[in-house]
C-alpha cells in the first residue's frame, strides 16, 4: 500500500485505465476476427478506423495498428 496519500489515487486510476484499455484490445481482437472472416469491405474500413482510434489513444503500437490493417486488407482482397 503506498504511504503518499495522492499515491492512493494513483493505483485507483491505473487500475481503471488498464481495464479500460484490456476492454478496448480484447474488442479490437473480436472486430478483426469477425471482419476477417466476413471479407466485407464496410466492415473492414469500421474495423480499421478503430485500430487508428486506438493507436491514437496509446492503447496499441501505430505499427501494431498498421500491421494488423495490412494483414486484414490483405484477407479482404483474397
Amino acid at each position: 500500500m503506498p504511504n503518499i496519500k495522492a499515491a492512493v489515487k494513483w493505483v485507483r486510476q491505473s487500475e481503471k485505465r488498464t481495464q479500460r484499455n484490456l476492454d478496448t484490445k480484447t474488442r479490437l481482437k473480436t472486430l478483426f476476427k469477425k471482419a476477417k472472416a466476413a471479407k466485407d469491405t464496410a466492415l473492414t474500413s469500421s474495423v480499421e478506423a478503430a485500430f487508428d482510434k486506438a493507436a491514437g489513444k496509446g492503447i496499441i503500437h501505430p505499427n501494431k495498428a498498421a500491421r494488423k490493417k495490412s494483414r486484414l486488407a490483405k484477407a479482404t482482397a483474397k
